[in-house]
Formats: C-alpha cells, sequence, structure tokens
C-alpha cells in the first residue's frame, strides 16, 4: 500500500494549527475551571485559626466558583508536612494551600525542607491578620504594660510564658520580646494556644500571646486581663485594648497572617479565577463579621493581590530567619 503525500504546504498547515492547539485548549480548560470539587488544604489539626479561616471563605468562596469545596487537614511537622502536599499537587487549581506566618515562613528555617517556599508555590490571595494579644493571668497586679515590664524586670526567670508549641509564632513573638527588652522569662510550649490559655485562666502560667480566637472569649468572660494589641491598629473586635505603640513597647508588631497558595506551575488564568472568587468572599458582610468576631483583621481589596501575598511572605522570611537561626531553634 502506497502513502499519499502531501504538499509542502499541506504539511505546514498542519504543523501551524499543531502548535495552535496546545494555547487553545489551555484557553478552553481555564474558561470551564472548575468543573469539579476544589480542596483546600490546611497544614494543620481542625480546630485551629487557620482551618477557621479557611472554613469561612470556603463557604462562601463555593458560591463563586459553583463547586464544592473540600477542606483536607493534613497536620505535622509545623505545617511543613502540608505545605509539601501541596507543593507535590498537580498544578491545575483543584488543589490550593490555606497557610500562614509559621508554615510558609517559619517552616523555611525550621526544617531542611525539600521544596522552596518561594519557588514551588504561586502566592493566590492574602486574606487575614491575626495580631496576638498580650494577656496574663486575672491575679496579675500590674494593671497596665509599663507596669507588667517592670514586675518581669524585678522578676527575672520567675514568669512564665505559654505558647502554642516550640517553634510556633508565639514562641517567636516571646524571643523577640526578650531580645529586644532584655526581658528575662521561662518560655513553656503547649500542644496548640487552647490549652495553653486554659493554663492561663487556671493560674498556671503568667502571660502569653494569645490569638483573637481563644483570647477574646476569655477576655470577654473576665477570665484573663489584656495589655496589648501586637499591631499598628487596635483590634476592630476589642478596641478597647491599645497598641503596642500606645503602651511603651513601639514597633512591636507580630501576628499571624493568612494566604492562599496553589502549585508554582497554576496558570495565571485559574490563579486569577481562584483571587477573585476569595476577594468575593471577603467582601461578603457575613464572612466579615465572622472573622473579626474572632479576633482576625481583613485586609484591604488592594493588598488582597497575589504580588502583595509575595511581598508580605519574603519581607517576613528576612524578618524571622535571622531570629530563628539566631536562637538555635529547629523544628521537632
Amino acid at each position: 500500500m502506497r502513502l499519499m503525500k502531501l504538499p509542502h504546504t499541506t504539511l505546514l498547515l498542519v504543523a501551524a494549527i499543531a502548535v495552535a492547539l496546545p494555547p487553545f485548549s489551555r484557553a478552553v480548560a481555564a474558561q470551564a475551571y472548575p468543573s469539579r470539587p476544589i480542596t483546600v488544604i490546611v497544614p494543620y489539626a481542625a480546630g485551629g485559626p487557620t482551618d477557621a479561616v479557611a472554613r469561612i471563605l470556603a463557604e462562601r468562596m463555593r458560591t463563586a466558583l459553583g463547586q464544592p469545596i473540600i477542606i483536607e487537614n493534613v497536620s505535622g511537622a509545623t505545617g511543613s508536612i502540608g505545605v509539601g502536599r501541596a507543593v507535590r499537587a498537580p498544578a491545575d487549581g483543584y488543589t490550593v494551600l490555606a497557610g500562614t506566618l509559621t508554615s510558609n515562613v517559619f517552616t523555611g528555617a525550621l526544617y531542611a525542607l525539600r521544596y522552596d517556599l518561594l519557588a514551588d508555590l504561586r502566592p493566590v490571595a492574602l486574606l487575614a491578620d491575626g495580631p496576638f494579644i498580650l494577656v496574663a493571668r486575672k491575679t496579675m497586679a500590674a494593671s497596665d504594660l509599663k507596669q507588667l515590664m517592670a514586675w518581669l524586670k524585678a522578676n527575672p526567670d520567675k514568669a512564665s510564658q505559654g505558647t502554642g508549641g516550640f517553634g510556633a509564632a508565639e514562641h517567636l513573638a516571646a524571643l523577640l520580646l526578650q531580645q529586644q527588652t532584655g526581658l528575662r522569662f521561662q518560655i513553656v510550649p503547649y500542644r496548640g494556644n487552647s490549652p495553653a490559655v486554659q493554663d492561663l485562666v487556671g493560674a498556671q502560667i503568667d502571660i502569653m500571646f494569645a490569638d483573637g480566637a481563644v483570647g477574646l472569649p476569655n477576655l470577654r468572660a473576665g477570665l484573663i486581663k489584656a495589655y496589648a494589641v501586637t499591631a499598628k491598629n487596635r483590634l476592630t473586635a476589642a478596641p478597647d485594648i491599645p497598641t503596642v505603640d500606645e503602651v511603651g513597647l513601639p514597633g512591636f508588631y507580630a501576628s499571624l497572617w493568612y494566604g492562599l497558595w496553589a502549585p508554582a506551575r497554576t496558570s495565571q488564568e485559574v490563579v486569577a479565577k481562584l483571587n477573585a472568587a476569595a476577594a468575593d468572599a471577603l467582601a461578603d458582610a457575613t464572612v466579615r463579621a465572622r472573622l473579626v468576631d474572632l479576633g482576625f483583621e481583613i485586609f484591604p481589596r488592594e493588598q488582597q493581590k497575589p504580588a502583595a501575598l509575595a511581598a508580605l511572605q519574603k519581607a517576613e522570611i528576612e524578618k524571622w530567619w535571622p531570629i530563628i537561626k539566631e536562637f538555635g531553634i529547629k523544628g521537632e
């Protein structure tokens, strides 16, 4: 059987069509996205602040995207296991990471990761900020931050500060406080902020940096006392608590911020759709009210862009990695 020989011009036309097909196919795929459920990996156990942010947003984002959003909790190694799973996931927009300062900044200095936090993930959206509240047991005599610091100075190594775990953001904030003020106190790691604040209520420890989710309910109940918010502005949910700038600890800013990332090779079109859905959710009055009630502050719309998340992550690496290395902290 003899094969028909095609004219040269026909071969050129076929080749041109073949070259043009992949971008066309990608465009069609992007237009169809999403066509099935999306999984959001939370690199911590259910019930924590990252999990809360992800679940609150997921409820509203499914409306914009028209598909269910499944939360998958992948905890362990300060969040690095869950981040690694997101890095290895197909870059098709159906696996997204809900991460935070700890998982997407601290882990790079705490562990010898098999991935690059900046190069192997693509920023999608900057979501919410969770400044810490410096709180103390109710029986603490100091009535304000200056008195508290004076008491800590007069009682070196006698006070105890609880943290959410070794290498957690509260741990790093405690070390930063010691570094900047020269104060000395014991740092007691717990398995999360909830058990730490329980011991604070029971006066088993003296002070801690609490996130809003565990700090505010206990403050509202009168079980602990607050001295300052570690941010430039007062919390919307607790406007009576002064900032560190107002009460003698200027510039001492520390917070757990939250963002969405996708695998590095995820297309710009898919990232844009995810970002728009996240921004739409953050603009929803119900979503905003729920986040604010938990002590979160929502970033302005212009800061919810992927570029803003990328810039913040890089700046926080430059701030915190030297502190982690200086104190010789390693992941457990």
